[in-house]
């Protein structure tokens, strides 16, 4: 599509002028608030739960909540509850318990939260006539959603949405990480590296007692059965620590070098002002380094996300 004042490309990369925070006027993404479906509005009164409803996704998403509740299972009623110190067994006990609450949480807001979708079908000739841009200036149309595509958006064809800053999409969050979920993306990866480190601890410090003892009386469960549950543990956290271990640093690395992974694979020249290291930190987490960086629950308002929970299906998210 063009006139005389600019050019439309049907081009999915290379250096958009749309700024990546800019929002649309008709049908923008505001701060909270989610696509309903192809061709939702954003309104104030609009608001959405973002979902993407992806097969292997949400078998992965599952299988994910159901290994840490079972290392959760594990931890407590074989390894902690059957303790004959109390201290030891409260202090590990909260430690653990807490690490995993904070871990699921994190998986949940990754999950549910928009990760930086641009609208769909914004790339109308009323739209680009309101961005009034100078002479031969040139913006991008993604042809897969027709969307003009702001800088550093790529197109994810999983959630069929462009993404602001997408780094990648992950089936075990079923999400895209991008631009507005990428903080708890990463305090994901280090709640599992942490509750995984502590349960290769915890079975280890319970094989060294049991030796020394009857396995009897180490666990309410007979001791085969009980062998076989660590065991499975043990494999279980031992994978899970190398994987959210390497993408923690992965990540962190990404964030200090204001690159994402997309970017850093095609091999493409920033084009835009990078934030290095502690201003790459702080424009993820939000404001100078605090406890608050590592607070999945900063932002949550229960009441919207009582109203959140209200919706209806509309395409490939939750609408309401």
């Amino acid at each position: 599509m063009e006139s005389s004042n600019h050019r439309l490309r049907d081009m999915e990369q290379h250096h958009p002028l749309l700024a990546a925070g800019a929002d649309v006027e008709a049908g923008s993404l505001g701060a909270g608030v989610m696509v309903g479906g192809p061709n939702a509005g954003h309104s104030e009164g609009n608001r959405t739960v973002w979902f993407i409803q992806d097969s292997c996704g949400m078998v992965c998403a599952t299988m994910t909540w159901f290994l840490v509740l079972y290392a959760e299972f594990v931890v407590n009623f074989v390894m902690l509850l059957p303790a004959k110190n109390f201290w030891y067994s409260l202090l590990n006990g909260a430690t653990f318990n807490s690490l995993a609450v904070l871990a699921l949480a994190s998986h949940l807001r990754t999950m549910l939260t928009d990760p930086g979708a641009v609208p769909k079908g914004n790339a109308t000739k009323e739209y680009m006539e309101s961005l009034q841009l100078k002479p031969g200036e040139v913006i991008y149309k993604c042809p897969k959603c027709c969307s003009i595509k702001p800088e550093r958006a790529h197109h994810c064809s999983i959630c069929k949405r462009c993404i602001r800053k997408m780094d990648h999409h992950c089936p075990w969050v079923n999400n895209c990480v991008g631009e507005k979920n990428q903080r708890y993306f990463v305090l994901f990866t280090m709640y599992i590296a942490l509750i995984s480190a502590h349960a290769l601890g915890l079975s280890g410090m319970h094989f060294f007692t049991c030796i020394k003892v009857q396995w009897n009386e180490c666990s309410d469960f007979s001791p085969g059965v009980s062998v076989l549950l660590l065991i499975f543990l043990c494999l279980e956290a031992i994978l899970f620590l190398t994987f959210t271990a390497v993408m923690f640093g992965t990540q962190i690395h990404s964030i200090c070098n204001d690159e994402t992974e997309i970017e850093r694979l095609k091999n493409e020249k920033p084009t835009w002002e990078r934030h290095m290291r502690w201003d790459g930190m702080k424009s993820v987490f939000g404001g100078p380094p605090s406890l608050l960086w590592c607070n999945p629950f900063t932002g949550l308002r229960l009441r919207r996300l009582l109203v959140m929970t209200q919706g209806r299906r509309g395409g490939s998210e939750f609408s309401v």
